[in-house]
């Protein structure tokens, strides 16, 4: 699927509908330019599994944690990592373990950990200053 948004309102708002068809267990992959979008798009996934917190980027942090909606949300920023080693040192395999949804930005940096049906979400700058085209695909 592609989509085309101008604003982050709109951005949050595919991230939202998406929300509604995850369930336990689901990856999203995230690529795309720094300041693309890719935590705008998470905020909307938040909201739409009735998260109600403030969502922000886990770049020092690594991973923020989201509780208290339909599922719980672990946001995963992999900037500073170097391989997926790093990514199962912090505990990968448990976060699957809880039964939320993890979306993970920069996912080109682990890629070779993410496997089953993962969800990718590439987002691009458009032609005018805010346009973004988002590519949502599913994985095998």
């Amino acid at each position: 699927m592609e989509y085309r948004t101008k604003t982050p309102a709109e951005t949050e708002t595919v991230g939202e509908t998406l929300a509604a068809a995850l369930g336990p267990g689901a990856v999203v992959a995230f690529t795309g330019d720094l300041g693309a979008g890719k935590t705008a798009f998470v905020r909307g996934l938040a909201r739409g599994l009735g998260i109600n917190e403030r969502v922000t980027s886990p770049t020092f942090t690594i991973v923020n944690e989201y509780e208290g909606g339909r599922l719980p949300l672990f946001h995963f920023d992999m900037y500073r990592l170097s391989s997926s080693d790093e990514l199962f040192d912090i505990g990968w395999e448990d976060y699957l373990a809880r039964g939320g949804v993890c979306a993970v930005e920069w996912s080109e940096n682990v890629d070779d950990a993410l496997e089953g049906a993962v969800i990718r979400v590439d987002i691009r700058r458009g032609e005018s200053d805010g346009e973004r085209i988002i590519t949502v695909t599913q994985g095998a």
